[in-house]
C-alpha cells in the first residue's frame, strides 16, 4: 500500500512486536500482558474474525483521524480473497455541510486566539443530518453490508460493532503531514489550528461517543500501522482492562523536540530517534494523549488511555472516582533543558478562570522535581521583592514589540536547582525552568494552558514567533508570591515520615492549593505500601531498576526514569530494589480532601 508521507515526525511507528531493553534501560514500548491468543495481526486476520460471527451487518466506527481510505481497501481485498463481496457505505455521507459544522463549533474555537478555545458541550450526533443518517440502510439483507467511519454506530444498524482507534500522538504526526483533517472537514488545515480544534472539539465529542460504545464493542482495532492493524475481541479487551485496573499500568511515552530543548533524553534513552536537534518533552503520563499497549504472543495492540478510565475509573481512582469521573487527575512529564535554553517565563490559570474561559474542570497546578541538573542550574519561581506589576507589564509588552530583551532577573526570582529539589508552582505563580535541568514535572492533568509572558525572543522550530499571552497571564498572576515568601511557601522541604532498617519514607509537602501530595521512598532492599484509597503515580528517580509486586501475584520491572501507576483498588504493593545502591521512588497521590473545581455541566460517568 502506497501511503506516501502520511506522518511527519522523527519518531518511528510503534512496532507490532515488542522490543524490550535490558534491565536498567528505559523502555519506550511498555506493554501489559493480555494472555495467550488474544491479539491478531493484519487484514486477513481481521477479515477472518469479522466473518467468523456470520453476521451480515458490520458497523466499523472509530476515532475521526483514521486513514479510512487506506483501511477499507485492504480489508475489502481480504474479503475478496475469501470470495466474499462486501457492500460498503461511508457514514461521512450523512454529515452536515461543512458550513453548518463550522457554525456549530464556532463558539468553542476562541475566535482568533491561536491556542485556546473552550470544550465543546454537544454530541457527535450534532454533526450529522438526521434524515440522511436515517436513510443509510443496508443495501441487500442477504449480502455482507458494512457501514464505516467516525459515527457509524449512529446509523443504528444491528450487527457486529468494530471500533478502530489510533493513539493521539499519531493523530498529531498525521496532521503535520496533512494526511488527515478535522471532524467534518474535507481538507487539512494548518497543524496548529487543527490541534486547537482536536483538543477543544473533536476529542471531546469523539471521546463521549467512544465511552458510550465501549460496552458494546465486539472487536477493537489498533490502526496506527495502516498496513498492519492489530485486532482483539471486545470481551478480551475489556477483560484485560479489568486486570490492568487491579494491578498496574504504564502508558507509552512519546517525545518531542522544542526551541528550548536539551540533550539529556537523547543521551539516556538510546531507542528513540537521534536525528533531531534536541528533546524538550517526554510525555510520560498525560491521560488525554498517551496510549496503553497490550501484548499477546509477541504481538502488540495499543489504544488510547481514555479506554481504561471509561471502563474502570472507579478501580483506578478509588475514593476519588466520583470527584474526578473519567478524568485522570495527575500528570507526569519531563522537561529537558540540558545544554538547551530557558523555558518561557509563564504562569497557569486560576481555577475559576480555566473553567469560565476554557471549560476545564480543574486547573494546571504544577511542581518541578529536579531529576538531574548541572551545577549552574536554576529555576525561575515567584517575583522579586517589591515588584511593580505595571512596570513589569509595560516592559514585557514594549520590549516584545521592539524585539528587545527584558532583564527578567530584575523582576522574577531565581532559585538554584539541585538534584531532588522540589519546587511548588500553584496556579497564578510566575515560573519557568532554567537551562541545564531535567525536570520531572508533576501536575494536575491539564497541560496546554500555559500563559507565556516572555520567551527570550526565540522562534519556534519552524522559524515562527511563539505566541505570548501577557494579558491572560496578568489576569491570573499572584504578585504577593515574592521575596522571602518563595522559600517559605514554594520550595518544599522534605520531612521524614517513617523508617526501617534500610528504608525511609519522606514527605515532600505540596502547596495547600494542590489537590495532590508527594512522597519519596528511599530503600536498599524493599519497601511496602498501601494505596489508602488513591491511585499512586510513581517514578524511579534514582537507581537502576525495581520490581513491583502486587497482591494478585503480578510482578513487573520498572527502570530508571520510568513512570507507572498503581490503581487505588490494588490496595497494597511491594517495591524491590534490583540495584546495589539506594533506590529512590517518587509517589504522587490525591489528598483526602481533593476536590476539583466542579462545573455544573461537567461530564459525569453514566454507566454503572
Amino acid at each position: 500500500m502506497n501511503l506516501g508521507a502520511f506522518r511527519k515526525t522523527s519518531q518511528p511507528l510503534a512496532p507490532a512486536r515488542p522490543v524490550s531493553p535490558p534491565p536498567g534501560i528505559y523502555n519506550i514500548y511498555p506493554a501489559f500482558p493480555a494472555g495467550s491468543r488474544k491479539i491478531a495481526l493484519g487484514y486477513d486476520a481481521l477479515a477472518a474474525q469479522l466473518l467468523t460471527t456470520k453476521k451480515n451487518h458490520i458497523i466499523i466506527d472509530g476515532f475521526g483521524d483514521i486513514l479510512w481510505q487506506h483501511f477499507v481497501a485492504p480489508l475489502d481485498a481480504a474479503f475478496c480473497r475469501k470470495q466474499i463481496q462486501a457492500k460498503w457505505q461511508n457514514v461521512q455521507a450523512a454529515l452536515l455541510p461543512e458550513s453548518k459544522i463550522d457554525q456549530l463549533i464556532a463558539p468553542f474555537l476562541g475566535g482568533n486566539d491561536p491556542i485556546f478555545g473552550t470544550r465543546f458541550t454537544g454530541s457527535l450526533r450534532d454533526f450529522f443530518d438526521p434524515e440522511k443518517l436515517m436513510c443509510m440502510k443496508p443495501d441487500d439483507e442477504s449480502a455482507l453490508n458494512i457501514i464505516y467511519g467516525a459515527g457509524a454506530a449512529l446509523a443504528n444498524w444491528p450487527g457486529l460493532l468494530v471500533y478502530v482507534d489510533v493513539p493521539k500522538n499519531e493523530i498529531q504526526f498525521r496532521s503535520r503531514a496533512g494526511s488527515i483533517s478535522n471532524l467534518g472537514v474535507s481538507q487539512p488545515d494548518d497543524p496548529q489550528k487543527m490541534y486547537k480544534r482536536f483538543y477543544f472539539v473533536d476529542w471531546s465529542v469523539l471521546n463521549r461517543h467512544k465511552a458510550h460504545l465501549l460496552p458494546q464493542i465486539d472487536l477493537i482495532v489498533d490502526a496506527q500501522r495502516p498496513d498492519e492493524p492489530a485486532v482483539m475481541k471486545g470481551t478480551d479487551f475489556r477483560g484485560t482492562l479489568e486486570t490492568m485496573a487491579r494491578n498496574y499500568f504504564r502508558v507509552r511515552s512519546w517525545f518531542e523536540p522544542g526551541p528550548w530543548g536539551g540533550q539529556w533524553i537523547k543521551a539516556r534513552i538510546p531507542q528513540i530517534a537521534t536525528e533531531v536537534p534536541n528533546y524538550a518533552w517526554s510525555f510520560e503520563m498525560i491521560a488525554p494523549e498517551n496510549g496503553l499497549a497490550f501484548e499477546s504472543d509477541g504481538i502488540l495492540l495499543e489504544v488510547s488511555f481514555d479506554f481504561l478510565m471509561f471502563n474502570n475509573y472507579r478501580e483506578v481512582l478509588g475514593d476519588f472516582a466520583e470527584r474526578f469521573g473519567y478524568e485522570f487527575p495527575i500528570r507526569y512529564d519531563f522537561l529537558d533543558t540540558f545544554d538547551g535554553g530557558n523555558l518561557s517565563v509563564q504562569c497557569h490559570p486560576r481555577p475559576e478562570y480555566i473553567y469560565r474561559h476554557f471549560g476545564e474542570n480543574f486547573t494546571q497546578d504544577e511542581c518541578y522535581y529536579i531529576l538531574d541538573c548541572k551545577p549552574d542550574a536554576r529555576v525561575y519561581l515567584g517575583f522579586q521583592a517589591g515588584i511593580k506589576s505595571e512596570e513589569f507589564r509595560e516592559q514585557l509588552e514594549r520590549r516584545f514589540q521592539q524585539n528587545v530583551p527584558v532583564d527578567i532577573d530584575k523582576y522574577v526570582n531565581g532559585e538554584s536547582a539541585h538534584k531532588h529539589d522540589f519546587f511548588l508552582i500553584p496556579n497564578g505563580t510566575i515560573h519557568g525552568s532554567g537551562k541545564n535541568n531535567l525536570v520531572l514535572e508533576i501536575s494536575a492533568t491539564p497541560y496546554i494552558f500555559t500563559f507565556k509572558m516572555y520567551d527570550w525572543l526565540r522562534l519556534d522550530l519552524n522559524g515562527k514567533p511563539r505566541p505570548l499571552n501577557i494579558a491572560r497571564a496578568f489576569d491570573n498572576l499572584y504578585f504577593e508570591r515574592q521575596g522571602a515568601k518563595i522559600k517559605a511557601e514554594l520550595v518544599s522541604q522534605p520531612r521524614l515520615l517513617q523508617s526501617g532498617d534500610d528504608w525511609q519514607l519522606y514527605h515532600l509537602p505540596t502547596h495547600p492549593q494542590h489537590f495532590y501530595d508527594v512522597h519519596r521512598f528511599e530503600f536498599m532492599t524493599a519497601v511496602e505500601a498501601k494505596t489508602a484509597g488513591s491511585c499512586h503515580v510513581m517514578s524511579l528517580v534514582e537507581g537502576k531498576s525495581i520490581i513491583l509486586e502486587l497482591p494478585t501475584g503480578m510482578r513487573q520491572r520498572f527502570n530508571y526514569a520510568e513512570t507507572f501507576v498503581i490503581p487505588a483498588v490494588a490496595g497494597a504493593y511491594r517495591l524491590i530494589n534490583e540495584g546495589t545502591k539506594v533506590a529512590k521512588v517518587v509517589k504522587t497521590f490525591l489528598k483526602p480532601w481533593a476536590q476539583p473545581y466542579a462545573r455544573p455541566n461537567a461530564d459525569k460517568p453514566k454507566r454503572t
